[in-house]
């Protein structure tokens, strides 16, 4: 029997990657591992490079989508006979780890998944990616019963798909007096807390609780043993520790705690566990389903004290430890001054402790897994039913932001490029860095990537420039920082309303909300002013965005309202039997009329709305679609009604609306032929179009500008390129969507 193993693994500091370790060697001392060695797909962070042991046969990095399916592929033919998923939804890429479900449908093998968070209160997007999880698994294993109640009440899943195994310890035994000794802790009382830090872990509650103690217990020390977690190290420094510390200075206990600021070895974690006499969890909420370090302080034989969260409450049961209540350092202290005081009581906690520790042993564990296999191996297998689209991200080219650095200086994005270096002589414009400013939204809110949110400030902050004081923006600032113009076009105003409204419903932190708000409320007065239906049509697009976060904002929900009936009465007054359109004509930016209508009638639940926004996309779709790839109408001389459509001067931009369109209408419909309309739209961009040219530079990671009646045109704007990314960043999405559906 052969088994692959996905999740994170050492030398990346993580408590799953530990956990992942133990199961495969707990696994394989009970298996003949020479002929069939067990394998790793490992999970890496960021950029990270680690340098993994032999077993690691493949690596996945987080964000980047075409190595789920590359995984999905080298597990099936590696002649594996089943794989063990360890989830937890922070380690895996996209949108509460979305990108992980594309891996799993591609699977031709049965699925085992240990869920090492389960949400009582998920979000929508939580709630439907471990859904679809659960269903893929043939079976699921939790490690608290709450768990269970949780997966059968609020996920839906069948009681008889989730099995029971507690979390493993190692298997670890130290003697407490030589353990003090080695850390010269022999006269010392010591409290432990370990794992990473951060504001959560609810420390300052143990340091509060210690005055008390130490009144009555001078010779106490209150250690905390780990790292700040990576993700609060990224995002918010070192600042809960240094607040940590300057608590610690206040109340005068500076000599009785000490911070170990290091992630160690388990043989050496469990030697400072024989050296403690209490071990505290102060976690600051319930919702935490299991906890590896209290299973390790139980499997040291520590006596433990925690907060009541569900692990905790339901581990610590049988007189296994004691509870205090969230926050209440006085309990705390009470608990804890008993506990020293009565040596008999202390100790009778550590043997019970101890007693079950015994039980839950890696060996242990290992062989509840097995012979779960062996009951898997054995069921009936369902005949797989591959759920695809025609979207095959794995032959798209890599997401890159290179062409947009290059383009970006720090004032903004330059407007145009010389093949595929920037033209500075043209320098910047409103449009492009709206369109920059949702570009990189949409980049970290799919992949994180930092470089993206780098350049939001900068592309925040020339909108910010550009803002006349009636809420108007100007357009046109040349490279030398003068203004080229008072007031801009209407389209630059919706765009830009577009890219505040995304940023309102999707701000990655506060003052970028705060922001976006002042800008676009200064220029909301401006809406009832316009008149091209264009940008109405964007401007409904970002009023529709700033509302799916802003639901009760009534005034703003009847702007949007009207807004929708403007383009309503612009369909009645020009449609005919076979002209279903807006205007006479189709110009430029189609897409965006049906797109708006498609955004609206999500919010506003509208009949007729839907039934405009269906109708005109089914028209733009017969137009541009008809021969099995997109044939864009040319901006040259456009298509006027009763007339000959243009051919020439074919724009990116035209491309983006018909993909963010037919993802709209997927939303809106769940009909996964919008999917294959928005993925044969995209590929106009990679040579799926007229002229059978790939408009995408494979070399600058840019997007040229256009066909043009002698070719492509070779310059690599912004405008264009910016078309591109969304529209790359778009398919990508939606891909994953597809897989989130019930």
């Amino acid at each position: 029997m052969k088994l692959a193993y996905i999740g994170t693994y050492p030398p990346r500091e993580c408590g799953i990657g530990t956990f992942t370790k133990n199961l495969v060697h707990s696994m394989s001392n009970n298996n003949d591992v020479t002929t069939n060695a067990p394998f790793v797909v490992a999970l890496n962070d960021f950029e990270q490079v680690y340098a993994y042991p032999k077993e690691v046969k493949l690596i996945i990095h987080q964000e980047q989508q075409a190595d789920y399916l590359e995984a999905a592929n080298f597990i099936n033919l590696s002649g594996a006979d089943l794989c063990i998923l360890e989830h937890e939804f922070g380690i895996f890429g996209g949108q509460n780890g979305v990108y992980i479900l594309p891996l799993l449908h591609r699977l031709e093998i049965p699925l085992i998944v240990t869920l090492h968070t389960v949400l009582k209160s998920p979000s929508y997007n939580e709630k439907a990616v471990l859904k679809e999880i659960c269903k893929k698994a043939s079976k699921i294993v939790v490690m608290s019963h709450m768990a269970i109640g949780f997966l059968t009440s609020v996920y839906d899943v069948p009681e008889e798909k989730i099995i029971f195994i507690e979390h493993g310890v190692p298997d670890f035994h130290f003697d407490p007096t030589q353990s003090k000794k080695k850390f010269k802790l022999e006269n010392k009382k010591i409290l432990l807390t370990f794992g990473f830090i951060g504001r959560n872990k609810g420390i300052e509650t143990v340091v509060k609780a210690l005055p008390k103690i130490i009144e009555r217990h001078p010779e106490v020390l209150y250690m905390v043993l780990g790292k700040t977690h990576p993700n609060v190290l990224r995002h918010s420094g070192e600042e809960y520790r240094n607040y940590l510390l300057r608590l610690i200075k206040n109340l005068n206990v500076i000599d009785h705690v000490l911070f170990l600021n290091e992630f160690i070895d388990e043989q050496e974690l469990f030697k400072y566990l024989a050296a403690c006499d209490v071990y505290i969890t102060p976690y600051l909420n319930e919702a935490q389903i299991t906890s590896g370090t209290l299973s390790y302080a139980l499997g040291s034989g520590c006596a433990v004290l925690s907060t009541p969260y569900w692990y905790a409450s339901e581990l610590l049961t049988n007189e296994r430890g004691r509870l205090f209540n969230f926050n209440n350092s006085d309990e705390l202290s009470a608990i804890l001054n008993e506990l020293l005081d009565k040596p008999s009581l202390l100790k009778s906690l550590q043997e019970k402790a101890y007693e079950y520790g015994s039980q839950i042993t890696w060996p242990k564990i290992g062989a509840k897994y097995n012979a779960l296999i062996d009951v898997v191996l054995k069921e009936p297998r369902k005949a797989v039913v591959k759920k695809e689209t025609i979207i095959d991200p794995l032959i798209l080219p890599p997401f890159s932001l290179a062409h947009i650095k290059r383009l970006t200086d720090d004032t903004g994005i330059i407007q145009h490029a010389k093949f595929g270096i920037p033209n500075l002589k043209e320098g910047y414009c409103l449009d492009d860095n709206a369109r920059a400013l949702l570009m990189v939204l949409m980049t970290y809110r799919q992949t994180k990537d930092s470089f993206a949110l780098e350049l939001s400030p900068i592309y925040m902050s020339f909108i910010h420039y550009m803002q006349n004081k009636d809420g108007s923006f100007r357009n046109f600032l040349s490279f030398s920082r003068n203004f080229l113009d008072e007031v801009g076009s209407e389209d630059c105003f919706g765009r830009t309303i577009w890219a505040l409204g995304y940023l309102l419903g999707n701000a990655p932190n506060d003052a970028y909300y705060q922001t976006a708000k002042l800008m676009f409320f200064d220029a909301a007065p401006n809406f009832e002013k316009l008149k091209s239906i264009r940008s109405i049509a964007n401007t409904m697009i970002g009023i529709s965005y700033y509302l799916r976060s802003n639901p009760s904002d009534d005034g703003m929900t009847e702007r949007l309202r009207n807004f929708a009936l403007i383009l309503i009465k612009h369909y009645e007054n020009n449609k005919t039997h076979d002209w279903k359109w807006f205007e006479p004509l189709l110009a430029y930016d189609n897409g965006i009329l049906p797109l708006a209508l498609l955004h609206a009638a999500r919010i506003l639940n509208d009949d007729k709305i839907t039934e405009v926004a269906m109708s005109t996309m089914n028209f733009l779709t017969s137009v541009t679609l008809k021969d099995g790839y997109l044939s864009i109408v040319g901006n040259k001389d456009w298509y006027k009604k009763d007339g000959e459509r243009s051919m020439f001067a074919q724009q990116p931009i035209d491309a983006m609306a018909m993909v963010l369109m037919y993802h709209q209408a997927f939303h809106l419909t769940k009909d996964k032929e919008y999917l294959n309309k928005l993925y044969t739209s995209f590929m106009w961009f990679l040579g799926e179009n007229d002229l059978r040219m790939s408009l995408y530079d494979f070399e600058t990671k840019g997007c040229c500008d256009g066909f043009e009646n002698y070719g492509v045109n070779r310059n690599q704007g912004a405008e264009s390129s910016l078309a591109y990314l969304i529209s790359h960043l778009t398919v990508l999405q939606a891909y994953d969507e597809f897989y989130k559906l019930d």
